[in-house]
């Protein structure tokens, strides 16, 4: 079976994704929400190997977003299971898989439902379900969105870390970087987004977390303004080979040294559980 040759496409379901790296394991990163379902352009491509430069030694990563075109009421089931055919039929499954925010949710489904696929588990910055906050802000982001007023759709989105940053230059930063979003890189059709929060706006997997049998890291930030650390506690408790890892000052989605060991160490040798 051939892997996909760019580095930049979508898989033949229809599933966008950047590769990073040549390592000899295949990785999929399932993404957070974005606005559009789309590869980052290829001039970019660059900034991810960057970013996943640590893991590129030991893995090939695909970054994955769901497919474009989703039609209405198109579940975090269904995205899940467009991921286990791309994984199935083009990438040699099982990989190990992290699901970042929103690719979080999704990642509970993929590996509940398609346990064969998913070898190990990072659920990184997510939980089993949405805060109060999070959903908040992703339901007037939609709402924004579908009357295509993007600089206010972008600001709803990021609203909760602009006002934990406050007057701050984080805080001015993401004003600035919501207005220009909203401005040079507005979707052309909001359809997909409002599908996607639809969707997460339903996703409660408490009561399936059990299902999850892949070893599972749940890593988040303390200082996390979409979820808080008692919910990445509970996700954790839920499954029954889990380990929590949580980062003191660390915001949405964690990162950082100790991110970086922690996650290393669990993908090569496993965490003692």
């Amino acid at each position: 079976m051939n892997k996909p040759s760019a580095n930049v496409g979508y898989f033949p379901n229809g599933l966008p994704y950047n590769r990073v790296g040549r390592g000899p394991r295949n990785l999929v990163l399932l993404q957070g929400l974005m606005f559009e379902n789309k590869p980052l352009p290829a001039f970019l491509n660059p900034l991810y190997g960057m970013y996943y430069r640590y893991l590129t030694e030991d893995y090939t990563i695909y970054i994955v977003l769901p497919k474009r075109g989703l039609p209405d009421g198109y579940s975090m089931g269904d995205m899940a299971n467009d991921c286990a055919t791309a994984i199935k039929n083009e990438l040699d499954g099982p990989v190990d898989v992290i699901g970042v925010s929103t690719g979080g949710s999704i990642a509970q489904h993929l590996a509940a439902d398609h346990p064969e696929l998913v070898r190990k588990l990072v659920i990184h910055s997510s939980g089993y379900v949405l805060s109060p906050v999070a959903k908040s802000a992703q339901l007037e982001t939609g709402r924004l969105a579908a009357q295509r007023k993007w600089r206010a759709a972008y600001a709803a989105m990021f609203g909760p870390v602009i006002a934990r940053a406050g007057s701050s230059s984080v805080g001015l930063i993401f004003r600035a970087v919501c207005w220009l979003a909203g401005t040079f890189a507005a979707p052309k059709d909001p359809t997909d987004l409002v599908v996607m929060i639809e969707a997460e706006d339903k996703h409660n997997f408490k009561a399936r977390l059990g299902e999850i049998k892949a070893p599972t890291l749940v890593a988040g930030g303390d200082n996390d303004p979409y979820y808080p650390a008692a919910l990445f506690r509970e996700t954790a408790e839920g499954i029954p080979n889990a380990k929590m890892v949580l980062y003191k000052g660390v915001g949405h989605p964690a990162s950082g040294k100790q991110f970086r060991e922690d996650l290393l160490e669990f993908l090569r040798k496993g965490i003692a559980f």
